[in-house]
Order: C-alpha cells, then sequence, then structure tokens
C-alpha cells in the first residue's frame, strides 16, 4: 500500500496534531483543506500555516459552498453561535461537512495514488456531532471500497486514519507537543476575527481552554481583548 497520505487540515488543533502523527509515522502528506462557506477565513489561514510548518508535499483547498444551504451557526450569519454548553446536537453542526471533505479527500487520494486517508475528528471531547463517530468513519471507509478504481481492483478501500478519536483534549495536546506542533499558529473557535483572535466563550474555545488546563501547559491561544470564560 502506498504510503502517501492526503491529510485533512482545517487550521484548528485536532487536525495539526493528525498531521503532525501522519508525518511521524512517516507517510509522505498531501495537506487539504475545504473553504465550505463557513463566516471567516481565519481558520483556513492557520491551516496554510500549519501545512507550512509542519512540512507537506503540497497544501490545496477546494471551495465547496455549503453555505448556500445553510442550516448552521458556523455557515449562517443569522443564527448565533451558543456560548454555553447544549444538549443535544448544537446548531454549529454543519450537515454532510465531513462526508463531503471526506468525499473531496477520497478523490483527491485517488488521483495521487495515495492509499491513506487522515483526518482529526475526536468521539471524547468533541460537541455532538454525529460524523465524528468510529461508525461514520468506518462507515466511509466500506464506501470507499465500492466507490473506488482502487476498491474495485484490488478489493480494498483507503485506510482512513483517525487517530484522535479516543483521546481526550489534553491526551491529544500532550501528543502534539512532543511532536512539536506549535498550538499558537492553530485556529479552533467557532467566530474568531479577522486576526485569528479567539472569542474565548464559544463551545469549541471551552473545549480547548480546558484541555490546556488538564494537560497542565500554558494555553498559547491569541483572544480577543473582551474574550471571558
Amino acid at each position: 500500500m502506498s504510503r502517501l497520505a492526503v491529510v485533512l487540515v482545517s487550521g484548528g488543533l485536532d487536525s495539526a496534531t493528525t498531521l503532525a502523527i501522519a508525518r511521524h509515522e512517516g507517510y509522505a502528506c498531501y495537506g487539504l483543506s475545504v473553504s465550505y462557506g463557513q463566516r471567516h477565513a481565519a481558520e483556513l489561514n492557520a491551516a496554510e500555516r500549519v501545512c507550512d510548518a509542519l512540512g507537506v508535499r503540497e497544501h490545496r483547498t477546494v471551495n465547496v459552498d455549503l453555505g448556500a444551504l445553510g442550516g448552521s451557526a458556523l455557515t449562517d450569519a443569522a443564527i448565533d453561535v451558543p456560548t454555553s454548553p447544549t444538549s443535544g446536537i448544537p446548531v454549529t453542526y454543519v450537515p454532510a461537512r465531513n462526508t463531503v471533505m471526506l468525499s473531496i479527500a477520497m478523490g483527491y487520494a485517488e488521483v495521487l495514488g495515495a492509499g491513506n486517508l487522515f483526518l482529526g475528528v475526536n468521539a471524547v471531547d468533541y460537541s455532538g456531532y454525529p460524523d465524528c463517530r468510529p461508525e461514520f468513519i468506518d462507515a466511509f471507509s466500506e464506501l470507499s471500497r465500492l466507490a473506488t478504481r482502487q476498491g474495485v481492483e484490488s478489493g480494498q478501500g483507503l485506510n482512513i486514519h483517525a487517530p484522535l478519536i479516543h483521546l481526550s483534549k489534553a491526551d491529544i495536546i500532550r501528543r502534539g507537543l512532543a511532536l512539536g506542533v506549535d498550538y499558537a499558529m492553530t485556529v479552533s473557535c467557532y467566530q474568531a476575527d479577522a486576526a485569528g483572535r479567539a472569542c474565548g466563550r464559544c463551545d469549541s474555545c471551552r473545549i480547548r481552554r480546558d484541555g490546556f488546563a488538564q494537560a497542565g501547559v500554558d494555553d498559547p491561544t491569541l483572544y480577543q481583548p473582551d474574550a471571558s470564560g
């Protein structure tokens, strides 16, 4: 199986750690980011920094306007980003986002002849998204066996790696620091400003801040002047 890998890089903490892990495991990595209609470009700028810092063979950004469908606080300015924990699947869930991203990554892997795909989904310290669960990853792996040339010719789909899926946020941070990840260059906030400064109030900020505290390391996140939490 090819040691080439496509790595989905959003610009956040998890995807930066995932890229570092893939590189550490000896994969030749191609970074892929998706501009899906998110309300700010700060995370895409961060993705560029992450790919430059951690060393990919190539970094591409693909444009898909999921914002045209609406239905998420991350793509629709009329929907407020919640600043306190909510029950159930939150409004920051973007319908079909991970399915679309994995599909694009699967196509890119076919073009490259890459047998591996990495993504930074996590089922422990996550926000209740259905497409971050192990069952989803397993189902997409089976889809890749049925939907690709490689799958038809070899009977095997892509090797889909989700190395963070069972880790806590603190463990993810510890792993990334051990691999030399500079988390100051990442953006996780759901409503970061144009400079990439975090709001300090959204669910993603809370999970990230608690992760650094539980890991026992300083939080390098750049916050907005009025951030609280």
